[in-house]
C-alpha cells in the first residue's frame, strides 16, 4: 500500500534555530493521515520533546492528536498549560495554520510538507496547504501566504490592498495585512523584517491540497451541528404520489413486539373473534406498549414467527380477516383538547399503543412524562433518510390532524412552544404547513437545510435550539421533546376518533421497485404483498431494507408483517464493493455527527479490544451510517460497532 503521509519531522539542525529562539515549548503532533492506520500513535513527537530537551528546553507538555486540522475535534484534545512561551507543531500545513489560529503564542512548524499524490482529508477548517515542500509558517505567524495570500506573494504587501481587502478578490482579506498584525501582536515582526528574501521554487512538483468537491462539503459540514452527510435523496421515485388507501389483507401477522422495551402479553387465544382497534396484547412493564388488532375476525394462531427488523421468530397473534370492518366498542372519540387533562392525554396515548414511528418505535406516553420543565416540542417532518416519503405525505395530506396531535403533546407537557421542523427539499411541505399554523403564536414551521442525519433527536435539538443533549442524557434534559409527524397524526387519531395505532403510512420505493408508491397499511400486513402490489422486483440480485437505505435493516425473508415503526420498503442494486484497509482518511471523522472517531472502531473491533472501544464513546454511536457511506475503504463500520456494542453489554452483565 503507498503511504500517503504529507509530512516528516525535520532534522535536529534545521530545528536548532527555532528551539534556540525560544523556551518553554509545548509541543502538538498529528498522528498523520492518508497511511496504512497500523499505529495509534505516531513517534515523530517523543522525537522531537527528545531534541528540544538536549537543548536545554523546558517542555511542558505534548499531545499527539489524530486530524489536527480537524479544529472542532482538536481543541477539545488540547489544554495548553500555563507558562509556555511558544508551541511547536509536528504536521502538515494544515494543522500548524488550525493551531496558529487558536492560540496567541508563537507557533512553529516543526515538520516538512512532503510532495505527495493525493489530496488533504476533508478538514473542517477554510485553511489549505500548497503542499509546495517550502514552508513558510515559521516566518509568517502560521498564515500561509501561498494559499492566503491571492497572488502567493512571499515577502510582504503588494500595496494594492484596500480597507484590509485584496484588490484582486475584494471579499478576501489581505493575507499580508493579517500576517504583519499577528507578528507585530507576538513581537515578531522585525525577525521576520531581518529574513532574507524568500523565493518559491516552481519547479517542485505542485499538488492542490484540497479539491473543489471537499470546498464544497465544507459549507454545510458544521451547518446546524457537527458532521453530517448529504447521500443522494432519490425522492423522485414517490414524492409525487399521493397516499393509497392498501387493500385489506386476508391475514394480518401482528407482533407482541413493536416497541422499544419488554414485548406486550398476548390477551386472545386462538379461535377468539377480535374487532378493529381491540386490544390483543397488553403492555408488560414501563417501557412496553398495548398492541390492537387492524382487522376484524378470527384468531387463527398466538405463535412465533419471523420479525422483519429483529431477526429470528417473536411471539405474534395471526388474525383472519372477516372482511367485515367491525370496529370494537371500545373505539371511542375521547373529546376535544380543551377538554382533557394532561394526565388524560397521556392515558389515552399509552392505552393507543402508541410509538415512536419514524423507526425508533420508542413508546410515546414514556416521553410525556419527563419530570422537567419543557420549553418546546420539536415534531420531526425532516426525513433526512434518502428514497423515503411517508412523511412528507403525511404532511401534505394530513396537515391538520398534525397540528392536533402537536397541540395535544403541547399540553401533555406543559410546552409553552411547539416546533414543526421540515428540510428544506420539502417546499411544498414547509408553505402547507406554514398557512395552517398562522393562527397559533406557539407553533413555527421551521425549515431546515437538508442534511443527514438531521432528523435524529439530537441532531435536532442541536439545530433548532442551539442545545447539547449530555452524553447518556435525554432530549428532556434540555427542555425538549421530540416527535414524528406520523405519531402526532396517530395522536390525532387517537383522541379525535378513538381508533389505536393500527395502520401507519408506508413508502415502497427503490430503482428496483417497478412502481413505487406511498400506501396507508393495516398492521400486520405482509411486506410480500405490499411489494406484489407495486409490481415485484425489476431485479433479482438487489438490497431489500426495512426503513431507508442509512439506517434500515435488511429484509431477508419478504413473509413479515408491516410494524408500527416501518415507514419504509426500499430495493435497490446491491453494492459489491470490497472492504480494504483503512487508508486513516479522517472522513468518518468529519462527518460523524456525534463527534466519535469511527476509525478506531474498525480497528478495536479486529483487535477484539473491547475496552478500547469503549473508552472511545462507542455507546454514544448512533448508527447513522454517515462514516460507512464515507468510507473510502469501505469498511463495514456499522457491523463492527454493533459487534462492539454488543461486546461492551456481555461485558458489563
Amino acid at each position: 500500500m503507498q503511504n500517503y503521509t504529507k509530512y516528516k519531522l525535520k532534522s535536529a539542525e534545521e530545528l536548532a534555530p527555532f528551539i534556540e529562539g525560544t523556551d518553554n515549548i509545548f509541543v502538538l503532533a498529528c498522528n498523520k493521515c492518508f497511511k496504512e492506520f497500523e499505529s495509534v500513535d505516531e513517534p515523530d513527537c517523543d522525537e522531537f520533546v527528545k531534541i528540544a530537551t538536549e537543548h536545554g528546553k523546558t517542555v511542558t507538555g505534548s499531545v499527539k492528536v489524530d486530524f489536527l486540522c480537524n479544529k472542532t475535534q482538536t481543541l477539545k484534545k488540547i489544554q495548553i498549560p500555563d507558562g509556555t512561551e511558544s508551541i511547536f507543531v509536528v504536521s502538515c500545513g494544515l494543522g500548524v495554520q488550525t493551531i496558529a489560529d487558536s492560540v496567541n503564542v508563537p507557533v512553529y512548524a516543526a515538520a516538512n510538507s512532503l510532495n505527495y499524490r493525493g489530496h488533504h482529508g476533508m478538514a473542517l477548517t477554510k485553511k489549505a496547504c500548497d503542499a509546495c515542500a517550502q514552508c513558510y509558517l515559521n516566518i509568517t505567524g502560521g498564515i500561509c501566504p501561498v494559499v492566503d495570500c491571492s497572488k502567493s506573494l512571499l515577502n510582504g504587501q503588494c500595496g494594492g490592498a484596500k480597507d484590509g481587502k485584496c484588490e484582486v478578490d475584494p471579499n478576501r482579506d489581505c493575507a499580508w495585512e493579517k500576517i504583519e498584525q499577528r507578528l507585530t501582536k507576538q513581537g515578531r515582526l522585525r525577525e521576520f523584517l531581518d529574513q532574507p528574501v524568500q523565493i518559491r521554487d516552481y519547479s517542485k512538483v505542485n499538488y492542490k491540497a484540497i479539491k473543489e468537491f471537499v470546498t464544497a462539503a465544507r459549507e454545510s459540514r458544521l451547518d446546524g451541528y457537527y458532521g453530517g452527510v448529504h447521500p443522494s435523496e432519490r425522492k423522485e421515485l414517490s414524492e409525487h404520489l399521493p397516499l393509497v388507501k392498501f387493500p385489506e389483507p386476508d391475514i394480518v401477522v401482528i407482533p407482541m413486539s413493536m416497541h422499544s422495551g419488554a414485548p406486550a402479553t398476548p390477551i386472545v387465544n386462538a379461535g377468539d373473534s377480535v374487532k378493529i382497534g381491540q386490544k390483543i396484547g397488553e403492555s408488560a412493564g414501563f417501557i412496553s406498549g398495548n398492541v390492537h388488532s387492524s382487522v376484524s375476525g378470527i384468531v387463527l394462531a398466538v405463535e412465533p414467527r419471523l420479525h422483519p427488523t429483529r431477526g429470528g421468530e417473536f411471539l405474534s397473534v395471526v388474525i383472519k380477516n372477516d372482511m367485515k370492518n367491525e370496529v370494537a366498542d371500545t373505539v371511542k372519540p375521547y373529546g376535544d383538547i380543551d377538554d382533557l387533562t394532561p394526565e388524560q392525554i397521556v392515558d389515552i396515548v399509552k392505552e393507543s399503543g402508541i410509538v415512536g414511528m419514524g423507526g425508533a418505535g420508542f413508546p410515546t406516553s414514556i416521553k410525556f412524562a419527563p419530570n422537567k420543565p419543557i420549553d418546546a416540542v420539536l415534531l420531526n417532518g425532516c426525513e433526512c433518510e434518502p428514497m423515503l416519503t411517508a412523511d412528507h405525505r403525511v404532511l401534505l395530506e394530513y396537515a391538520d390532524d398534525v397540528i392536533y396531535g402537536l397541540r395535544a403533546m403541547m399540553k401533555a407537557v406543559a410546552a409553552p412552544k411547539g416546533i414543526i421542523v421540515i428540510e428544506d427539499n420539502k417546499p411544498d411541505a414547509i408553505e402547507l404547513l406554514q398557512s395552517k399554523v398562522e393562527g397559533f403564536e406557539n407553533i413555527e414551521v421551521a425549515a431546515v437545510r437538508t442534511k443527514y442525519p438531521q432528523g435524529a433527536e439530537k441532531m435536532l435539538i442541536k439545530c433548532i435550539m442551539g442545545r447539547q443533549v449530555p452524553r447518556g442524557g435525554l432530549p428532556a434534559d434540555v427542555g425538549a421533546v421530540v416527535c414524528n409527524v406520523s405519531t402526532s397524526k396517530a395522536i390525532s387519531d387517537a383522541i379525535r376518533t378513538g381508533m389505536p395505532l393500527v395502520e401507519r403510512v408506508v413508502t415502497v420505493t427503490g430503482e428496483r421497485i417497478k412502481n413505487p408508491g406511498n400506501f396507508v397499511v393495516k398492521i400486520g400486513t405482509m411486506v410480500k404483498d405490499l411489494v406484489d402490489y407495486c409490481g415485484g422486483f425489476t431485479a433479482d440480485d438487489i438490497t431489500i431494507k426495512s426503513g431507508g437505505p442509512m439506517m434500515g435493516v435488511d429484509i431477508k425473508d419478504l413473509n413479515v408483517p408491516v410494524i408500527k415503526a416501518m415507514n419504509g420498503i426500499i430495493a435497490y442494486d446491491k453494492d459489491y464493493s470490497e472492504a480494504v484497509s483503512c487508508i486513516k482518511c479522517g472522513r468518518c471523522v468529519d462527518v460523524c455527527p456525534m463527534e466519535l472517531e469511527p476509525l478506531y472502531f474498525a480497528k478495536y473491533h479486529d483487535e477484539e479490544n473491547w475496552q478500547g472501544m469503549m473508552d472511545m464513546n462507542i455507546l454514544d454511536c448512533l448508527e447513522c451510517r454517515c462514516c460507512e457511506y464515507i468510507c473510502s475503504s469501505k469498511i463495514p463500520l456499522v457491523e463492527k460497532i454493533k459487534a462492539g456494542k454488543s461486546a461492551i453489554r456481555g461485558m458489563k452483565k
